[in-house]
């Protein structure tokens, strides 16, 4: 099979070249080509960053580390779907459903989403940005199951042009492409981001099946999370549901179980950061603790270590947050950054119960605060390098 594919790529390559009939179009086959085989190329000067893998193969981890929330999420929608109306299912029957309501929403995003990738690689003569291989899977698993389709291409086309392309492309945009597709249609389309119409299959149609989420219902100052809750009715959970995923929510962002082995894996690799993980956990959980000291509303009172497994704080903190390009780059920096995405999440998630689910708005808020605070830990160490050798001269 591989030489299969060498031999196809070295057969057509010659009409992509320089002079070939279909020179303009060299991007297009360099993307399929360095997909398939990694690149040859070495540097010949300055500086070079010798690893085992390039970026797409980097790119590729991080969706084999989606992959468990994909499925679950797959499954948790055909279980909310048939459970809520009482029906009889299967393991399958269950996980058939929610594929057939996901796959047109990956088809739909990685085609509008790669289009315009070959289309700006084309046009500007460079190399297809790798960037969008993740962006494509992580915006159909932030998005509500029941989005309409053509609402979806409409927030990749901005978040491609807008979030990333504008600013040079892959590794020069501010904000996290995907979360910028979803404040896109939270702002412009607010009635298909929120509200119990949208989490659940279905739910905008038929009567019986409600599609509260957990945040939905304490925003509303509803007892729908504890074990007195649980049995009560499908507008309430036990925090064991809320952490295995059995619950309304976006399509990948419900199992934090599932979450864990996709943070695992990146660990593993070496791809995510520990650090971004490990503060922005400690952030949120200061920032539960403090709220549960008040405990004003059911908000506040939910206790802390329940806020880590519901709504998306745990998918965006591993996957979102952890963004090489939009996050923090030096080592202090990703203490703070995280720390702060963390506490800014709970925060929002508390203070604005029109938009109870706070990770979406806290990491792009520290996106933007990211170069600053990369800034000051670099002055910060200028500083103190001078301070030492003024002190040695002296």
């Amino acid at each position: 099979m591989k030489k299969l594919l060498r031999n196809f790529f070295d057969g057509i390559k010659p009409n992509f070249e320089k002079g070939g009939k279909f020179e303009k179009f060299h991007p297009a086959l360099d993307a399929f080509e360095t997909f398939v085989f990694v690149p040859g190329e070495t540097t010949h000067s300055g500086a070079h960053i010798r690893d085992g893998i390039d970026l797409k193969r980097t790119m590729f981890f991080v969706i084999i580390a989606l992959v468990p929330s994909l499925l679950f999420g797959m499954y948790n929608i055909g279980f909310q779907h048939y459970s809520q109306l009482g029906e009889e299912f299967t393991l399958m029957s269950a996980f058939l459903f929610g594929l057939w309501k996901v796959l047109p929403m990956i088809v739909i995003s990685y085609g509008v989403g790669l289009g315009i990738e070959f289309l700006f690689a084309i046009i500007r003569g460079h190399q297809v940005n790798e960037g969008y291989l993740v962006t494509g899977m992580l915006i159909p698993l932030i998005m509500p199951v029941d989005l309409p389709l053509w609402m979806l291409a409409v927030a990749v086309v901005f978040a491609v042009i807008i979030g990333k392309e504008v600013f040079g492309g892959t590794g020069m945009n501010i904000l996290n492409p995907a979360l910028t597709a979803r404040a896109f249609l939270f702002f412009a389309y607010p009635t298909y981001m929120s509200g119990n119409a949208v989490w659940v299959a279905d739910a905008g149609t038929v009567d019986a099946i409600s599609g509260e989420t957990i945040l939905g219902g304490l925003a509303a100052a509803k007892e729908v999370l504890s074990q007195a809750a649980a049995g009560t009715g499908y507008d309430s959970w036990t925090p064991m549901e809320a952490f295995l995923g059995l619950i309304p929510g976006s399509v990948g962002e419900t199992s934090t179980l599932a979450i864990i082995l996709g943070a695992a894996f990146l660990l593993w690799t070496g791809i995510g950061s520990w650090r971004i993980m490990l503060s922005g956990l400690l952030g949120a959980s200061l920032m539960g603790l403090i709220f549960n000291a008040f405990s004003v509303n059911l908000l506040m009172a939910t206790p802390w270590y329940e806020h880590l497994v519901i709504g998306g704080f745990a998918f965006g903190l591993v996957f979102m947050a952890t963004d090489p390009v939009s996050a923090a780059q030096t080592t202090k920096g990703k203490w703070i950054y995280g720390f702060l995405v963390g506490f800014f999440a709970i925060m929002i998630r508390v203070f604005n119960p029109a938009y109870p689910e706070g990770i979406m708005l806290a990491i792009l808020l520290m996106n933007v605060f990211a170069p600053l605070i990369d800034h000051y830990v670099v002055q910060a160490n200028v500083k103190k390098r001078m301070k030492r050798m003024n002190t040695a001269k002296a």
